[in-house]
């Protein structure tokens, strides 16, 4: 499935794996239930670890364990659900997480630019097609102004520097 991280098209070194298979060494995305079920176990794995959290799971059920990822997966089930953007600017904002933060699901692009203010860097494509919009849209607002859970400086701040 493509991806797009930090604005260019890339392969996907992860793999998302099931909660009944074994975990292949290399960079590995598990579910929830898996990490609360397993914790230990799939730390110990041999390669980086991602967490997919579905639409209904707070990050602050990882809170205390976030320094253990290095990739948050957030759902999308349908375009009318927000609260994964809610959960990214938690992530990004309140619980200091740094590693990626991925959209995953319905990944819409005209929410694409409002994804990234919120501290989404990746996004996981379903039609390989579409990642050159994707692509454009993240080049398409230039200047914002309100703060956000990006690096972005607002207008107000460009104007006074």
């Amino acid at each position: 499935m493509p991806l797009i991280k930090d604005g260019e098209l890339i392969d996907d070194p992860w793999l998302r794996v099931a909660d009944d298979q074994d975990l292949p060494d290399g960079p590995v995305i598990v579910s929830l239930e898996r990490w609360q079920a397993a914790g230990d176990d799939v730390a110990a794995h041999n390669g980086p670890l991602g967490v997919v959290l579905a639409s209904d799971q707070s990050p602050d059920l990882i809170g205390d364990d976030l320094g253990r990822f290095d990739l948050v997966a957030l759902d999308f089930p349908a375009f009318t659900d927000g609260r994964a953007y809610s959960y990214a600017r938690l992530l990004r904002e309140r619980l200091g997480f740094k590693g990626e933060v991925r959209a995953v699901g319905n990944v819409l692009r005209d929410q694409v630019a409002f994804m990234v203010r919120c501290g989404f860097d990746a996004f996981d494509m379903a039609d390989v097609n579409a990642a050159e919009a994707f692509r454009q849209a993240l080049a398409e607002v230039s200047v914002t102004y309100q703060p956000a859970g990006d690096a972005r400086r607002p207008a107000m701040a460009l104007r006074q520097s």
